[in-house]
């Protein structure tokens, strides 16, 4: 006989069946549910020293705040199309935080999961979900080990394209999200939690980079006779947009989300100088992404192939941006300083960091749907 779900989820990663108990547990912090800025959770109250930063940079964080509710809105109505529902998306987002180990993000998706009813208790229903659990923490913890054996697995269980499309867009955004949350966190000076014993999954192999095959779609893209308004209102917005143009037809499975990448992929380009290309390159050498990585100048591509650590040593900006890819929960203020101490401003900090942090995001979400192996 199976055993049945109960409605409450006591747990800080995903198990494939809950505990039958018949009274749900709480989380630990179940005031993290309620919080107005699902992007920041709380930290713009917290960092009053950084007010003037936040509002310089309000526009972005404002598309980051929208994507939020759009990814994660408090009802959702599922379709043939899209299957997934909420809980899934929670599921997942939850997945990805304890992947990148950021406390705040653990107690915020844990909060809004607990109280939702989970799946039904048939054995399609928890493959799929034991299925899309695994796929979002290897994209989140390794993406290069994607293949795509890891997408035909997905279509197995039964998600969409559209659904597939999302997923990805959900273990991308809350991978920035991390990044974003544990950076400013390192802005304000607050102590990391460190777990001895836990070890980072290495770097990309160099080998990926010996070849460039160019981007192909993992999927099948909408067709122009086919699109929607509002995936054509996408599409058209996107146009022009550097790295989106091959993706497009791909990522406007999910319009909405596609819309809201774009806006924020520009906004944040607005405040970009000249080091977040190379910010942007490390982050694609550690994660494997090709198609970013050749976009870094020859003086450092030959370095970084070789070892970013021992590039990182010739510079402070390939250093800060391999920890803040690998480890965001690590992440303090100790690896801000040897900037400072370069004699860099808080704004041209913060905006590296959201390079990088953006960066995460793109990288897995192109290395999924275009550079399955």
């Amino acid at each position: 006989m199976e055993q049945r779900r109960s409605p409450g989820h006591d747990h800080w990663f995903y198990e494939s069946q809950t505990r039958p108990n018949s009274t749900a547990t709480a989380p630990l912090v179940p005031e993290a549910a309620y919080i107005d800025d699902r992007f920041l959770l709380g930290l713009q109250q917290e960092a009053t020293a950084l007010q003037p930063l936040l509002s310089r940079f309000q526009p972005a964080l404002l598309a980051a705040r929208d994507l939020s509710q759009i990814l994660f809105p408090d009802t959702l109505a599922t379709s043939l199309t899209h299957t997934l529902t909420l809980y899934d998306r929670l599921s997942t987002a939850l997945t990805v935080a304890q992947v990148a180990g950021v406390q705040r993000l653990c107690n915020h998706y844990s909060a809004r999961l607990n109280p939702l009813p989970g799946p039904d208790s048939s054995r399609e229903s928890n493959n799929r979900l034991t299925q899309i659990t695994q796929y979002a923490r290897q994209l989140a913890m390794q993406p290069e080990l994607i293949t795509a054996n890891s997408i035909s697995a997905l279509d197995a269980v039964g998600l969409t394209e559209p659904d597939i499309v999302t997923l990805n867009q959900l273990v991308g955004y809350v991978s920035y999200q991390s990044r974003v949350v544990a950076s400013l966190q390192a802005m304000m000076g607050l102590p990391v939690r460190w777990i001895p014993g836990v070890t980072p999954p290495p770097d990309a192999s160099a080998a990926l980079f010996t070849g460039n095959d160019g981007w192909q779609h993992a999927l099948k893209p909408v067709e122009l006779r086919y699109a929607s308004a509002d995936q054509l209102a996408a599409v058209t917005f996107c146009q022009g947009i550097e790295g989106l143009d091959d993706a497009i037809w791909l990522l406007v499975h999910d319009a909405q989300v596609l819309y809201g990448f774009a806006t924020l992929k520009q906004r944040l380009s607005e405040h970009f100088a000249g080091d977040e290309a190379l910010a942007q390159a490390v982050s694609a050498r550690v994660l494997g992404c090709r198609r970013q990585f050749y976009f870094v100048t020859d003086e450092w591509r030959d370095a970084l192939l070789q070892d970013v650590e021992s590039a990182g040593a010739a510079s402070p900006v390939i250093s800060l941006s391999a920890q803040l890819t690998r480890l965001p929960d690590r992440f303090s203020a100790a690896h801000l300083q040897p900037l400072l101490n370069a004699g860099w401003g808080s704004e041209r900090i913060f905006t590296l960091l959201q390079a990088v942090a953006f960066a995460s995001w793109q990288d897995r979400l192109l290395m999924a749907l275009g550079e399955t192996r």
